[in-house]
């Protein structure tokens, strides 16, 4: 019979998270060794590993995949049947792994954690800013908790749900022959140099529609900030799709210019994504009912 301890549990899921075992031993405020016990017990009962050993990283296997999401499960459900026996229904703690995409993470922080964490402040958010490629996986693989991101996400273990409208406004440097040009048309736009995100990107995703809508042009560069693509379109280096709510500020100040491109479709949906097969505690439930 196993006889798996939580201790052994909260070993598991922190290297599984983190890829390393003095990492793991860190966030419990345990010691290397004991952690590396913990691991070993566990896998012992087990009678199989459920890591593979790379180069000093440990990586989840199959196994290790399959046995996480119960894993944190089990914790959390142990954290919650503690909270009920104490009668502590209203006070939520422990961790929430949160991931935003760039333009959420950079600027739409507030309005998604701002309610939450002033209503439960002993709940210790873990925020990850990464494209929508890079959450959408992370949600995938158990390491997020939930995610937040500017596109569609298509994968049948990926729940959806739509959380705010968004748009993207082609900008260019105010001296730049386009913003000089009245009542533009697509064929204005004919060997545009244009500045995009990484592909992965919501924000690219986007761009590329927008740009099958106009004559061709040609990418000079590919940056995987918002801000660095800012500053090189500011410096005259091309031309790109930017998020609304991201050019605020450079606009007001004349450091950018937006086109007017009513032709062009810009509108997207940010949206919250959870796993299917997750299991949903107390601070997940109350998170997404925070921003419902």
């Amino acid at each position: 019979m196993l006889n798996v301890s939580l201790r052994q549990l909260e070993v598991f899921v922190q290297i599984a998270l983190h890829g390393s075992v003095r990492a793991a031993a860190e966030s419990l405020h345990l010691t290397q060794p004991a952690a590396s016990m913990a691991l070993a017990e566990m896998e012992r009962q087990l009678d199989a590993p459920v890591f593979d050993r790379e180069r000093g990283r440990l990586r989840l296997n199959a196994r290790g995949r399959e046995l996480l999401p119960l894993a944190q499960e089990l914790l959390e459900r142990h954290a919650e049947f503690g909270r009920r026996a104490s009668g502590k229904l209203e006070s939520l703690a422990g961790d929430l792994r949160i991931g935003a995409s760039n333009t959420v993470g950079n600027y739409r922080v507030g309005e998604l954690l701002g309610d939450f964490v002033r209503s439960h402040p002993q709940v210790a958010i873990r925020l990850r800013v990464a494209n929508t490629g890079d959450i959408a996986a992370a949600v995938l693989d158990h390491s997020l908790d939930v995610g937040c991101v500017e596109g569609p996400v298509t994968h049948p273990l990926i729940e959806m749900r739509p959380w705010r409208d968004d748009k993207l406004v082609v900008c260019a440097r105010p001296d730049h022959p386009l913003a000089k040009q009245r009542h533009l048309q697509p064929e204005h736009f004919a060997g545009a140099r244009w500045v995009l995100r990484e592909p992965g990107s919501a924000t690219r995703t986007t761009s590329e529609r927008a740009l099958a809508q106009l004559p061709p042009g040609e990418t000079v560069m590919e940056l995987d900030q918002i801000e660095a693509i800012k500053q090189a379109v500011t410096a005259g280096l091309g031309i790109a799709c930017l998020p609304e709510v991201a050019v605020t500020d450079a606009l007001a100040t004349g450091r950018l210019a937006a086109l007017k491109t009513p032709f062009l479709d810009l509108q997207r949906k940010l949206s919250i994504l959870l796993h299917r097969e997750k299991y949903r505690g107390a601070a997940l439930e109350a998170f997404l009912l925070s921003v419902s």
